[in-house]
């Protein structure tokens, strides 16, 4: 199979879904929620809401079959009614081991949330280049997925059958995976960053190559080649859409993966050097100084000091 850099993305960031729980609600309604530590994601069952998050002028409308994910680190209010009084989340649903609560009827509406947690060293790769929320609408052509993740998580936690926490987590992470789908196709401007090129079908080959083989030396004229550009059109683009030249790219790339064998292997430093692509060890250790500030021995030690 050709590299998913994508794939590669998520497995360095460590994504990992979780349902935590969700809500009926029936008349008017609202909760405030605190600003969340991690990335949070919910669905709307049945009926609809409004999202409105600090320092956001204006709320999100979500109705029956819509997604969300907000990565806003900011507190924010469900609501059927942007003028009721908002109920504090944390008494709420503290002290509830369930983590479901019901506020009148419960017949209106109907969520269900969890969040994505993420590695505390590398998950900034992908959190950094979220947008504060993302809303999947269900007339989206991922709607048919979402439909049959959403039923599926509905009925592993309502029929709790042997295995069932497995089986949601696996369905949590499947959704959240195609929330970020969505949104690399929603054709929605990006800033610059790698998932800027994910969603650029003319820059993802060259982000493939350099993905399934970083210790290459990669020529710019091989790159743009694979683009079908000219080299400097390749270059131009690469940089507008990615916000880094593509060698700056790779050797980011490079040190990211040196960073996860440094802290989760012994391998020798000389060793990882090869791996990465650099012929002697001196080249790669003033290359890692270079972008991480440390050399590869120093970030070694103090990533095990850190970890205990």
């Amino acid at each position: 199979m050709r590299a998913d850099p994508f794939s590669e993305i998520l497995s360095y960031t460590r994504a990992e879904s979780v349902v935590t729980g969700g809500f009926t609600a029936g008349g008017p309604w609202a909760i405030r929620f605190p600003a969340p530590d991690k990335i949070k994601f919910f669905a709307v069952m049945r009926g609809f809401c409004w999202v409105h998050i600090d320092g956001h002028a204006e709320p999100v409308h979500f109705g029956t079959g819509d997604v969300g994910l907000l990565t806003a680190k900011r507190s924010f209010v469900l609501a059927s009614d942007l003028t009721v009084e908002p109920l504090d989340a944390m008494s709420l649903f503290g002290g509830n081991a369930s983590n479901r609560a019901q506020l009148g009827d419960g017949e209106d509406f109907c969520h269900i949330g969890g969040h994505v947690l993420l590695d505390t060293t590398s998950g900034g790769l992908l959190a950094d280049v979220l947008p504060p929320w993302i809303r999947v609408p269900a007339t989206s052509p991922h709607a048919q997925a979402f439909s049959w993740l959403l039923d599926s998580l509905i009925n592993e936690r309502a029929t709790e059958q042997p295995g069932a926490q497995l089986v949601s987590a696996q369905l949590a992470q499947l959704l959240f995976i195609q929330i970020l789908r969505a949104h690399l196709q929603s054709g929605d401007a990006m800033p610059p960053s790698w998932m800027g090129a994910l969603s650029d079908k003319r820059l993802a080959p060259a982000l493939q190559l350099m993905h399934e083989d970083p210790a290459r030396s990669w020529g710019l004229e091989t790159l743009a080649k694979a683009c079908a550009m000219s080299r400097t059109t390749f270059v131009e683009r690469f940089r507008t859409v990615v916000g880094v030249t593509p060698i700056t790219y790779l050797t980011q790339w490079r040190m990211r993966l040196a960073e996860r064998t440094l802290r989760q292997e012994d391998s020798p430093i000389a060793a990882i050097a090869e791996q990465v692509g650099y012929a002697s060890e001196s080249a790669f250790s003033n290359a890692f100084k270079r972008l991480t500030g440390r050399s590869p021995r120093s970030y070694r030690n103090n990533a095990r000091e850190a970890g205990g």
